[in-house]
């Protein structure tokens, strides 16, 4: 007999259990607009309480469903198919009067969050965007098969044992409210996978623009099932938080602001959904006492053209070069801040602002996404924060350390950091050895920090870089491409039906 019941309503203040000994409540306004057949996530490690409408988790569903039947229908699908689809994507991209009625719908996604008083710098649908989707679709076209690809053979007697390489299913992306995701989400086709994902509501408009001129008919053209790439429609962050708890996901990515994927990734992982969270950034420049001041200057001011998640957020200096050092690097911020038509912000510990210029602690207009404010050019941070990433959208906003040698950076790094990015500014070989051996960060350089970048650097769209802050990656490397999601099924051959044991 079957013992299950329905959650039907809430009632304000109704106890909730979380992480096994503590309660919260339900709020007054949980309860009201709870419905029979909505869902309720509750987060077992803050007790927050996430409602999922039944609309949406309708939407979710059916979004996934559709996935899941095209995962099954794709092995039969023959490469030269896939292939087909990113020539046909891209050419759709190519073609102006196809994508006029795509520019058109991000130019009302674009006016709209201007209204809401949104940053529009990563909504914009630019001609530079559309080459960038352009050439990553042909990256995907041009990439041999991955699918079947059998990567060791063990030979016994009689017998012989293939490791092949396949895809793993349905993989979910929540990217933030970029037009140009979806090319890089399409990259898990070409080794076997389909993808379902949301992207940010700013984005909402151009991505079902994409869908239905560019990427629907090419899937149908090619002869790919139709569900292979799924757009979850639904503008809510409840459309997110029931795509990461769908159990029938092999793979779940999410990119965008550090706490909506930090709460993502809580969501996918209870759910026992395998996650990769692309969330939090900034990164770590250390000047050591060796440094080359114009390679200093050279390297902060080109981790500073815009923000983004390899941005320099935080630079340590070693006491023995503050004299020197610290004047160059406020010259480059000025010069950064000077380049964007903005005023540069600065933090600095207590124990630190000595170290700063007495006019750098004058009242300045500094622009924010919200508007201008005016502020004092410098603040003081307490110790905790000074990994914390800024997000900043016209004025460069850097933290700044003084530490008493390398290993000092370093361990702030690994203590405070969200364990992403770190550059050594040294002319001693064996002090980066020992930096790269000691700092806990996937990336890890000797000049700017901008070149982590999966297409800058591997010649390959991303489809996110992972900090190591929730962890390192079993193996896999920190840049996640299309091809780098797979896994491994064992094949057996036996030429002697005699074999027993």
């Amino acid at each position: 007999m079957d013992s299950q019941t329905f959650l039907d309503s809430l009632t304000p203040g109704m106890p909730i259990v979380y992480g096994g000994n503590k309660v919260t409540h339900v709020s007054e306004q949980l309860a009201a607009a709870f419905s029979a057949g909505d869902r309720l996530v509750v987060l077992q490690d803050t007790g927050a309480l996430l409602h999922i409408p039944r609309d949406e988790h309708t939407v979710v569903a059916t979004a996934v469903e559709s996935a899941v039947t095209a995962f099954g229908a794709l092995g039969s699908v023959p490469d030269d198919a896939i292939t087909r689809f990113y020539e046909l994507c891209a050419s759709n991209l190519d073609n102006d009067t196809i994508f006029d009625l795509i520019a058109k719908a991000n130019a009302m996604d674009v006016e709209a969050a201007r209204r809401k008083g949104r940053s529009t710098t990563r909504l914009i649908l630019s001609d530079s965007m559309r080459r960038d989707m352009v050439s990553g679709l042909r990256t995907w076209r041009d990439l041999a098969g991955q699918r079947n690809v059998v990567t060791e053979t063990i030979d016994h007697p009689g017998w012989s044992v293939d490791q092949v390489r396949s895809g793993l299913g349905v993989v979910a992306f929540v990217f933030e409210g970029r037009p140009n995701v979806f090319a890089d989400a399409t990259g898990v086709l070409r080794s076997g996978n389909t993808v379902v994902f949301r992207i940010g509501s700013d984005a909402l408009g151009t991505a079902r623009a994409i869908m239905e001129y560019a990427l629907k008919p090419a899937l149908a053209t090619a002869g790919l099932p139709a569900g292979s790439v799924a757009l979850v429609d639904v503008a809510s962050h409840a459309g997110a938080w029931a795509l990461f708890s769908d159990t029938r996901l092999s793979f779940a990515v999410a990119r965008g602001s550090g706490a909506a994927v930090t709460q993502l990734g809580a969501v996918a992982r209870q759910a026992g959904i395998a996650v990769s969270l692309h969330g939090t950034g900034g990164a770590w420049i250390v000047a050591a006492d060796d440094a080359d001041v114009a390679d200093f200057d050279s390297a902060v001011f080109g981790s500073l053209d815009r923000k983004v998640c390899n941005t320099v957020n935080t630079v340590a200096i070693v006491r023995t070069r503050a004299e020197d050092l610290v004047p160059a690097f406020l010259a480059s911020l000025q010069r950064a801040g000077d380049r964007l038509g903005a005023a540069p912000k600065l933090y600095v510990r207590e124990r630190d602002r000595g170290h700063v210029p007495d006019f750098w602690w004058d009242e300045t207009t500094i622009a924010r996404a919200a508007g201008e404010q005016v502020e004092t050019r410098t603040s003081v941070l307490p110790d905790d924060e000074i990994g914390d990433e800024w997000e900043w959208d016209g004025s460069p906003e850097v933290t700044l350390v003084i530490v008493d040698d390398v290993d000092e950076a370093v361990d702030l790094f690994n203590n405070f950091s969200p364990h992403f990015v770190g550059s050594l500014i040294s002319t001693n070989q064996a002090l980066h050895d020992r930096f790269f051996d000691r700092i806990d960060a996937p990336f890890v350089g000797n000049g700017f920090t901008r070149w982590v970048d999966g297409q800058y650097a591997l010649d390959r769209p991303e489809l996110g870089l992972s900090n190591w802050q929730f962890g390192r990656l079993f193996g896999r490397g920190a840049i996640l491409s299309g091809d780098g999601v797979y896994t491994v099924r064992t094949r057996v051959t036996q030429t002697d039906p005699s074999i027993s044991r």
